[in-house]
């Protein structure tokens, strides 16, 4: 206990709980705290930050309040992040369940098949993807569904691999447990770690990649508030409105950095045999 309140304690995990749950709060509020993301005023568009009470953060070239929009944008960057996340989770560990354990002809396929998709480039599954699919806020989320379940069912794979000959497998097995109790109630709770960690890290990485998707024109509808539309919306305005850029990009930077923190601080806390020296 002295030592999990130790770690509660550290730099990490303060910066990272106080930058993710600042931003995440305001989100979940931004109804409520900021009502007029979408309100177009031309009388006042790129008035710079500061300039008026009611727009700290300036406006954008359709008379916008950029403080209102970051914040409602972030609802879109931190669904896709959590769902994408939570949809690779739920396939990646399921695959990497069966391929470990069974092994044979079920490893061999899955394996097969996720060597195949490690060696796509991401842009290029992208692409082709959108292609047939189209783009839109659900395919965003199926596309980085489709491209990270690998990463979990490997992870998985491999953790099963190293446990399914300990004692209290064999034991299981000798006594006529069920393979679908041995999966979930024996193996799958000795995987939550490195899961849990991945999952984290993965959050962030996914907030990039919707944010860079949707710059290139490949994510979400342009219309939808998100922070990689705004980078978009700005760039041709750098010189005389950087502050159209300038914001969402910091709010993607302060989202990604707190959740790698969170997620450093995880692997850390749950490994402490691999803990990085300070």
């Amino acid at each position: 206990m002295s030592l999990s309140f130790a770690r509660l304690k550290s730099l990490e995990f303060l910066l990272g709980s106080l930058l993710t749950g600042t931003i995440c709060l305001l989100v979940l509020f931004s109804g409520l705290l900021f009502p007029g993301a979408d309100a177009i005023d031309l009388t006042a568009r790129l008035l710079p930050p500061f300039a008026t009470f009611g727009h700290p953060f300036g406006t954008d070239p359709l008379g916008r309040d950029v403080l209102a929009r970051v914040v409602a944008g972030g609802k879109i960057s931190l669904q896709v992040g959590m769902l994408s996340v939570a949809g690779a989770v739920v396939v990646g560990v399921v695959m990497g369940l069966i391929s470990g354990y069974y092994r044979g002809f079920w490893d061999m396929l899955v394996m097969r098949f996720a060597d195949v998709q490690l060696a796509l480039p991401f842009i290029l599954l992208a692409i082709t993807f959108i292609a047939i699919v189209g783009g839109g806020l659900r395919n965003m989320i199926l596309l980085l569904i489709v491209s990270q379940w690998v990463q979990y069912a490997r992870l998985v794979r491999g953790s099963v691999l190293s446990l399914r000959d300990r004692e209290f497998i064999q034991s299981a097995q000798a006594i006529g447990v069920r393979d679908g109790n041995i999966l979930f109630r024996h193996l799958l709770p000795n995987l939550i770690g490195p899961v849990v960690v991945l999952m984290t890290l993965n959050v962030a990485n996914n907030i990039l990649l919707e944010s860079s998707l949707t710059f290139l024109g490949l994510g979400v509808d342009p219309l939808i508030p998100s922070w990689g539309g705004m980078l978009a919306d700005g760039r041709t305005y750098l010189q005389n409105a950087w502050w159209v850029s300038v914001f969402p990009g910091l709010a993607i930077l302060l989202t990604v950095l707190g959740l790698n923190l969170l997620g450093d601080w995880l692997r850390d806390s749950l490994d402490p045999t691999g803990r990085t020296s300070r």
